[in-house]
């Protein structure tokens, strides 16, 4: 039904295009608005929808003592770890702050305007306080919207779908809004791209602190609880006997939602952020900012209209909400590229980048989805052992990069192509307003994201909370549809990923250009241009290495809790003495915190290295190999850790022996792999690859002045 709505708006809007009598007059004025300004509108539209899904998911009448002091343990967890995080990453912002302050753009003692560092230092902080604010809103929706779920489940599954999908809501429409508000201000403030860069570094490398930290939690708790429990003891996952259970809940928000968000907002920005650069000397500002809100709008006006019915689906609402938000933005930039006299090839760019996001998050469904192909055969091998489990998936993970990389680098192909007759300079332009294109819908996207914890979480609860085999269906039925979005959304984020940071690499360049006139080839015969390239290939790899070992040191340490527990307190194995769960979260907030700083640091580090040895060319190289590298291993982990899991999911639900077979136990354990894979490595090494490269064009003055060769 949404859809044919759509149609008919797309339809209606292009009939006005083309009857409407446009004077002379009013073209020009179309051609004047200022879409910054009207962005910042668009913005605190964004804001009252936010704040109205708030209020509307917490009024919901919904009531279980039971579930109520359970979901309030969450909810204490999720905040304990991110003020315990949020502390640690003060200190670290500190102390990054001081030396952008005395460093960048250029030493503060050789600069001839020191009111650009202060500007640059400022940005910074305000963009890594908007990241950690969009987690706190996560988590505060988050945590009040998967009780009011799990709790209207027992009436309806429109309902309890209507729940978590506002409070999911309510973070996409805030973190875009935030994201988008910030950047506009910041360009009508300074009108200086180095400053929204800044803003973007900080927004980005809070968003990778966030995603690590969050990731580590939350894989701690799910391997520990999924290896003690199912594994161990054969008892369902969500049972209040699991000394770890709780803990596992509050992962699923402070790691998907908390980080996912940071990361969103990182994407968006960055996207803005070299754009800016790009576009600023070629006059197309307006055109960048105008998308940017019409973007926006048409996510507010996707997630206003997704419900669905007494027999609906909650997988096919979800997508249509999607689809609709696609359509709109089309119609509208489309209107308006034509009366604000925009170039058509400019939006044809964009709107590539959009079709392609949504093209990417097909595939990664088509190699995740619980009713797949590459799902069932991986299940149907786990009957002959984990290790058939392993490799199966492993190598449906290699191939469903294949797609996803493909896609990119069409997008980022034809955008070139399409924009380089318009004059030089655009031809990069279009592969930026491509990624702004791939972002546009990102008020949806994470609307849909965020979805898929909540009612994680809101399953969990209903069993819990005892309320019935019928609640509990109706419940996996929404996490079902969930798990299907947190794949999609999680192959759009590293596709929006892949070509902001082609067009990052592009600012680079440009950045490059302006300051010593030198054009930057990356030619890899250049002994400088390789030695970067062979750097940048192998850090994905090792920021994901450390990563992993965290996720393992910092499980194994909470398996030994449980047993603890499980020795030491008599009735806990029973279930008639309750866990001691403030203890396991605890253990997995010190481990996670403790792992996370060399994750986040080894980036900055690296690119700093390679810079000062080998200067921009060096540089150039490592950006690209860092982007190829970081993309291919992103993907592969990603859809191998969602595959594992829908293929465990599968066999639960009856197939293959179900629960407790030998098929079962075998899944649980490529699961338990999976769980870092998708969840904390492949999901964070998107945002890596942003870090590195925006330190590398806040660097650069840098890199030419100083660098060994």
């Amino acid at each position: 039904m949404k859809l044919y709505i759509g149609f008919i708006l797309i339809y209606g809007i292009n009939c006005l295009k083309y009857n409407i009598n446009v004077t002379k007059e009013k073209e020009e004025l179309f051609m004047k608005i200022d879409w910054a300004i009207v962005s910042i509108f668009v913005s605190v539209l964004s804001f009252i929808v936010a704040f109205y899904f708030y209020k509307w998911v917490k009024s919901l009448p919904a009531k279980n003592e039971k579930i109520e002091k359970v979901g309030k343990l969450i909810r204490d967890g999720s905040f304990t770890f991110l003020k315990k995080e949020y502390k640690i990453l003060a200190i670290v912002m500190g102390i990054l702050a001081v030396i952008i302050l005395l460093f960048f753009p250029e030493p503060i003692w050789k600069t001839e305007n020191i009111l650009t560092n202060i500007g640059m230092v400022m940005a910074f902080i305000l963009g890594s306080t908007f990241s950690g604010f969009a987690g706190i809103i996560g988590i505060s929706i988050a945590t009040i919207a998967n009780v009011k779920t799990a709790v209207l489940a027992k009436e309806s599954l429109s309902k309890s779908f209507m729940a978590g999908f506002r409070g999911g809501a309510v973070m996409g429409m805030a973190v875009v809004g935030t994201s988008l508000a910030g950047a506009a201000a910041l360009y009508l403030i300074t009108n200086n791209p180095n400053i929204l860069l800044a803003f973007s570094f900080g927004a980005s490398l809070l968003a990778l602190f966030a995603k690590a930290g969050g990731g580590i939690f939350t894989k701690t708790a799910d391997m520990a609880a999924d290896l003690t429990g199912k594994v161990e003891l054969g008892i369902p996952e969500d049972d209040p006997r699991n000394p770890a259970v709780i803990a596992d809940n509050v992962g699923d928000n402070v790691g998907d939602v908390a980080g996912m968000g940071a990361d969103l907002f990182d994407s968006n920005i960055a996207a803005i952020a070299a754009t800016l650069v790009i576009a600023l000397p070629l006059g197309e500002i307006n055109m960048m900012f105008c998308f940017c809100a019409i973007g926006l709008l048409a996510s507010i006006i996707g997630v206003l209209c997704s419900h669905i019915g007494k027999k609906g689906s909650p997988g096919r609402a979800l997508n249509n909400g999607t689809y609709l938000t696609c359509l709109i933005f089309t119609g509208l930039t489309y209107l308006a590229t034509h009366f604000c006299n925009f170039n058509i090839r400019i939006w044809g760019a964009a709107i590539i980048g959009m079709i392609i996001g949504v093209v990417i998050g097909i595939t990664s469904n088509y190699f995740t989805g619980d009713d797949k192909k590459p799902v069932i055969n991986v299940a149907k091998s786990s009957q002959k052992g984990p290790a058939f489990t392993i490799l199966s998936g492993f190598s449906y993970g290699l191939i469903s990069s294949l797609p996803a990389l493909v896609g990119i680098g069409l997008a980022a192909l034809i955008s070139y192509k399409l924009c380089e007759p318009i004059g030089p300079g655009y031809e990069m332009l279009g592969i930026s307003m491509s990624a702004i294109g791939m972002l546009s819908i990102v008020g949806m996207i994470v609307s849909n994201d965020a979805y898929g914890p909540i009612v994680d979480n809101a399953r969990g609860l209903a069993e819990m909370g005892d309320l019935g085999d019928e609640v509990i269906q109706r419940a996996d039925e929404l996490d079902s549809a969930g798990n299907t979005t947190k794949a999609i959304t999680k192959g759009f984020a590293i596709g929006a990923a892949g070509l902001t940071v082609i067009a990052l690499l592009a600012a680079f360049a440009e950045i490059v250009s302006n300051s010593t006139g030198i054009e930057i080839t990356f030619d890899l015969m250049n002994p400088s241009v390789f030695f970067g390239a062979l750097v940048g290939v192998a850090i994905p790899a090792v920021f994901s290495a450390i990563l992993i070992f965290g996720v393992s040191k910092n499980s194994q340490k909470l398996v030994t809790e449980i047993h603890r527990q499980f020795k030491e307190i008599k009735g806990v194995k029973e279930g008639n003495v309750p866990p001691e769960y403030e203890k396991c979260i605890n253990l997995a907030t010190i481990g996670a915190i403790k792992e996370l700083i060399p994750a986040g640091l080894i980036a900055i580090i690296a690119t700093l290295v390679v810079g000062f040895i080998g200067g921009v060319q060096a540089i150039g190289g490592f950006l690209a190999g860092n982007i190829l590298s970081g993309l291919l291993l992103a993907m592969l982990m990603s859809n191998s850790g969602g595959l594992w899991d829908n293929a465990k999911k599968y066999i639960e639900a009856g197939n293959f022996g179900g629960k407790g077979s030998e098929a079962h136990k075998a899944a649980v354990i490529g699961d338990t792999i999976g769980d870092p894979f998708k969840d904390t490595a492949g999901p964070s090494i998107n945002t890596q690859i942003t870090v590195v490269s925006l330190v590398s064009s806040l660097a650069a003055t840098l890199f030419i002045m100083y660098s060994i060769f």
